[in-house]
C-alpha cells in the first residue's frame, strides 16, 4: 500500500542547528527505507512564503501569491512510502524528526491506471 506522510509544522520553530541534524536524520531514515524497498520519494519544500496558489471561478483564473489559509503549521515536506499497512506507516511517521515539533500526516495515494506519455 501506498502513502504520502504529509509533514506539517511552524517553520519558524527549528534554529539552523536543529534544521541540518533534521535534514540528517531524515536523510538515513530515507536510506533505510530504500534498502527496505519501501521508499518512493520524499522532499522538503521552500517556505511558504514562495508559495503560488492558482484557483478557477466561473472559469476565470485567479493567481495569488501565499498559502491558501493563514493556518499555524505549514506544509513543508512529503515523504511517498511502499509499505504493508497503515501500522507500518504509522511506525515510520513517529521516528520522523518533524513529528516531535509538528504533525505527520497519513493519507493513502488512490492508485490510477497506468497513463501513457506521449512524447
Amino acid at each position: 500500500m501506498k502513502y504520502m506522510l504529509l509533514i506539517y509544522g511552524t517553520e519558524s520553530c527549528w534554529t539552523e542547528a536543529e534544521r541540518s541534524a533534521c535534514m540528517q536524520e531524515s536523510m538515513e531514515i530515507c536510506h533505510e527505507l530504500n534498502e527496505q524497498g519501501k521508499y518512493l520519494a520524499s522532499s522538503p519544500l521552500h517556505p511558504v512564503s514562495t508559495a503560488t496558489c492558482v484557483r478557477v471561478r466561473e472559469d476565470r483564473k485567479m493567481v495569488t501569491d501565499g498559502p491558501f489559509a493563514e493556518t499555524v503549521e505549514q506544509l513543508g515536506g512529503y515523504y511517498v512510502i511502499d509499505v504493508d499497512n497503515l501500522d507500518e506507516a504509522i511506525a515510520i511517521a513517529e521516528r520522523l524528526p518533524p513529528a516531535k515539533k509538528g504533525t505527520v500526516e497519513i493519507r493513502p495515494i488512490f492508485e490510477l491506471p497506468e497513463i501513457e506519455v506521449k512524447r
